[in-house]
């Protein structure tokens, strides 16, 4: 069974993305919580769904779990475009998309802590998954916030979909509710 690469150096970052050192994959996911940056791209097709990768049940994080459609590691000495273009043509084939920067974030989990950079992008044809993954498909957001909070998804995933696609206000009787940013693309 294939199995992360726990000596794949990642490099280490301070809360403003800036690389201060180095660390193994290993040591970065052994409850160390050694600030290390990621890449992640939300795919949509014109319709505006959203496409989210299966992970395999051999990751040290998160196995069976759907989540964002490419999101990976950005290697020692890489810079974020370049990573966030390797994993897009590693994990779904995608090779010439235009991505739109949408934030960057510090993700926390009891495992590890990530400094996440977030992209969007739209494509006109169906992402075909490597077999680094367990396959993947378009969601609706209908589709997603019904299985929101139903160990369906990776935690990051629902934390981020819910940061960027999901905005709270106020309603006119102080009530608070949900509206969904439906046009995202």
């Amino acid at each position: 069974m294939p199995q992360d690469n726990a000596s794949e150096l990642f490099p280490l970052v301070d809360e403003t993305g800036k690389t201060i050192g180095s660390a193994t994959r290993g040591r970065c996911h052994d409850g160390s919580k050694l600030l290390h940056p990621v890449v992640h791209l939300h795919v949509f097709n014109r319709e505006g769904a959203l496409f989210l990768q299966k992970r395999p049940e051999w990751k040290d994080i998160q196995p069976g779990k759907w989540d964002t459609a490419v999101g990976g590691h950005i290697d020692f000495g890489e810079d974020t475009m370049s990573a966030l273009r390797r994993e897009a043509r590693e994990e779904l084939g995608i090779e010439n998309f235009q991505p739109e920067f949408m934030t960057s974030y510090i993700f926390e989990s009891t495992r590890e802590r990530e400094f996440v950079n977030a992209f969007k992008t739209t494509v006109d044809t169906i992402p075909i998954p490597s077999d680094e993954l367990d396959g993947g498909r378009f969601w609706t957001h209908d589709e997603i916030r019904a299985n929101i909070g139903k160990n369906v998804f990776t935690p990051n995933f629902e934390s981020e979909y819910q940061r960027l696609f999901i905005e709270k206000t106020k309603t006119t009787d102080s009530q608070s509710q949900i509206i969904s940013k439906d046009n995202i693309l």
